[in-house]
């Protein structure tokens, strides 16, 4: 039976009620143990339990994190046959795909879960997400990548998405297939197509102000749009545009605006606002303008797995003609290749 290393690194999960509301717990490993002693152990692979220290409310959560999770895994990667990361659902979805582009290739799985209830409260999805994960963990058909376990489907890690706030099936895929599904069985639609390999463990030199977002509405500031785009320390623009990856035209001058920052070496990369479907530009004119720009159309990758992907890659060093080469093409299977 495969061993596993289960990693805390705080949110709902192992949560505890204060006057303020939930807070992060110390301790989940002893309370994790009590609730799985009520069930058969057997069935399940031995796993040990490690918590980060400080416990990180997700909401928090700062790319620094990710270093600290890729250390860990680097230490014991030698000595279990899987991993489990327990994270606050808000940011798990980030996670996983940071996850995914500073790991690249897998030899072993590396599964997120978490709860939308914590554990030991009342209709507490914990216990389930937990043991399921274990028993994926322990399958010899679980992908060896990096993945998102949450309410009895598997999700690759930088396709996922938080999709609900309430409903114990928080997450989802929308642009591409479950990995896995568990009910009485479990089922595994289709063998991933990732390559295995062994990981890679390099920290990334993080700069918090390397990266940022624009979201595209109706009555958005230009002044502010353009303020954004001549900011010096800016490196790489996530651009959340109207439908197949449509921007406001401003007479030109937010196309010019974007052409000038591409010219500087930022990296501009053009995600739709609609959760299912891709990014085409020249589907409309107002998108065919943003190619002579520069502006790289990121096809169905999520908006979790773009500033993800923005900041592993600049943190690995990457810039120029190689940065928007690696934005141009899926790494780890996170947008349907074209």
């Amino acid at each position: 039976m495969p061993r596993v290393l289960m990693l805390y690194t705080g949110g709902t999960i192992g949560m505890q009620p204060s006057p303020h509301g939930y807070v992060p717990s110390a301790g989940l490993a002893e309370r994790l143990a009590a609730h799985l002693a009520l069930g058969d152990p057997y069935r399940l692979p031995a796993f040990d339990v490690v918590e980060m220290q400080p416990l990180i409310d997700s909401a928090e959560l700062m790319p620094e994190a990710w270093n600290r999770l890729v250390a860990v895994l680097e230490r014991h990667w030698q000595h279990y046959d899987a991993f489990i990361i327990l994270h606050g659902t808000d940011t798990m979805a980030y996670s996983a795909a940071a996850l995914s582009f500073m790991l690249g290739a897998l030899n072993k799985p590396v599964i997120f879960t978490g709860s939308q209830i914590p554990l030991g409260e009342p209709r507490s999805d914990a216990l389930n997400n937990v043991v399921s994960a274990l028993q994926l963990a322990a399958h010899p058909a679980t992908p060896c990548e990096v993945s998102l376990l949450f309410h009895d489907r598997l999700l690759r890690g930088n396709r996922a998405r938080k999709v609900r706030t309430q409903g114990l099936d928080a997450f989802d895929s929308p642009n591409f297939p479950w990995l896995a599904e568990i009910g009485i069985g479990m089922i595994f639609p289709q063998p991933s197509a990732l390559l295995s390999g062994e990981p890679s463990f390099s920290p990334l030199q993080l700069d918090d102000e390397a990266v940022a977002g624009l979201t595209l509405h109706p009555g958005m500031s230009l002044r502010r749009a353009k303020a954004l785009l001549e900011d010096a320390t800016l490196k790489g623009l996530v651009i959340s545009s109207y439908g197949v990856g449509n921007p406001p035209n401003f007479e030109g001058e937010l196309l010019n605006a974007m052409q000038a920052a591409n010219e500087r070496g930022v990296a501009l990369l053009n995600i739709t606002q609609c959760a299912q479907g891709e990014v085409v530009q020249g589907a409309y004119a107002t998108g065919a303008a943003l190619n002579p720009a520069g502006v790289i159309a990121g096809g169905d990758i999520t908006l979790e797995a773009a500033v993800a992907k923005l900041t592993v890659l600049l943190g690995q060093g990457l810039s120029g003609p190689a940065l928007r080469k690696a934005l141009s093409a899926p790494m780890r299977g996170e947008a349907t290749a074209r």
